[in-house]
């Protein structure tokens, strides 16, 4: 059995080397590969896999704990990592429950393999196609946002499916980053975040065993595997910029004593505390809740997740911004730090679901609705 990790020493090891790396990496698009490596060698990538499997046997609670503290030095790493780290999350869900996930939690123990979560833009319909053939599919789509992209070793992705028996479905299953028809697009220019890695991926006509398929879902409807999904990812990828924002205002204090002779000043910082503390709440809720992957995976569970993300999201944007006009022009200059904290935090918003999605999902739940109205989902396509 694996030795129990030890993160808290781990983040106080690495973590001054990730902070000296992060400007240059935000200025150049770079990736945060050496920052990959020095994880892969501690085997932080295998430390939520259970030690009866050879990992390191974190829990969900303490890898929120260290990409949140992750984020102080770099938050482009802490969010790349808990990328990762939803979907060995959902695996050691799956489990323990008996369902599929021990092969993929011996994969990552045994070479510290990167998966990339391809999710955030696919939600209930997916996109792209698959085409039945011997023994498989054949998988064409474009897929945007895959974080940690650059040193994946597997995608962890799904595809629309028109199947000519049961209808429009999803199937879910894993791809090797070096399977034949993988293209990397290099596209990741963004306002934020800069150093993830989060390219597009498109897959010209991958081949898909059959028995890679892990899941096949009927397309366009929720599904039960989205009450993990939310209430492991949530919490891991909201850590990142909550972190961010305590970055943010941490560098905004340190510079307070130059702003001591305006009145206006203590305002800000008091407004400031107060919307940090509110995303700090939020963000321990949502971790008390997830209850280190014991929690019921109900619709219930997924929406006091989603409620929250929508709190924590809203106010790690507003702390920082506050950030910066407490510090006042000196924030401006991206010699402080700050102005890069204030564009990373603002990716926030771009996680499922979005705060009006989530308030339509919230909603329909108060009123006694199924959370997603179904609609007629559109014939299954390949994605330009």
């Amino acid at each position: 059995m694996a030795t129990r990790i030890d993160l808290n020493h781990i983040l106080a090891t690495l973590g001054p080397g990730f902070a000296g790396r992060i400007a240059e990496l935000d200025a150049t698009d770079g990736f945060v590969a050496e920052n990959y490596d020095e994880l892969k060698a501690h085997k932080v990538f295998s430390a939520l896999v259970p030690q009866e499997l050879d990992g390191g046997g974190a829990t969900h609670s303490e890898m929120c704990g260290f990409v949140r503290g992750l984020a102080h030095h770099c938050s482009s790493t802490a969010l790349a990592l808990s990328m990762h780290q939803h979907l060995v999350s959902a695996a050691v869900v799956n489990y323990r429950a008996g369902r599929p996930g021990r092969k993929l939690l011996e994969k990552v123990a045994g070479s510290e393999a990167v998966l990339i979560s391809t999710g955030a833009n696919d939600w209930l319909e997916s996109n792209g196609n698959a085409e039945k053939v011997e023994g498989g599919y054949r998988v064409t789509a474009v897929k945007p946002f895959t974080s940690g992209s650059p040193a994946g070793a597997a995608f962890v992705t799904s595809v629309a499916y028109d199947d000519p028996a049961e209808g429009p479905q999803v199937l879910h299953f894993a791809v090797p980053a070096n399977a034949e028809g993988v293209v990397f697009l290099d596209d990741w220019q963004t306002m934020g975040m800069r150093a993830t890695g989060s390219q597009t991926v498109r897959f010209d006509r991958v081949f898909v065993p059959e028995e890679a398929v892990v899941l096949k879902r009927p397309r366009g409807e929720y599904h039960p595997v989205w009450n993990i999904v939310l209430t492991v990812a949530m919490p891991l990828i909201v850590a990142a910029y909550v972190g961010a924002a305590e970055a943010a205002c941490a560098i905004a204090r340190s510079r307070a004593g130059k702003r001591a002779a305006d009145p206006v000043t203590p305002y800000l910082f008091g407004e400031m505390e107060n919307l940090l503390t509110t995303a700090q709440l939020a963000l321990d809720d949502m971790v008390r809740i997830a209850d280190d992957l014991n929690s019921a995976p109900t619709q219930e569970t997924a929406n006091a997740i989603l409620i929250r993300k929508s709190i924590a999201a809203r106010h790690v944007t507003a702390a920082a911004e506050k950030a910066l006009e407490a510090t006042g022009g000196a924030g401006f200059f991206r010699k402080t730090g700050l102005e890069r904290l204030l564009r990373d935090v603002h990716g926030v918003q771009f996680h499922p679901l979005t705060e009006k999605r989530q308030q339509l999902f919230t909603g329909r739940m108060t009123m006694g609705l199924d959370p997603i109205e179904t609609a007629e989902p559109a014939p299954a396509r390949a994605a330009a």
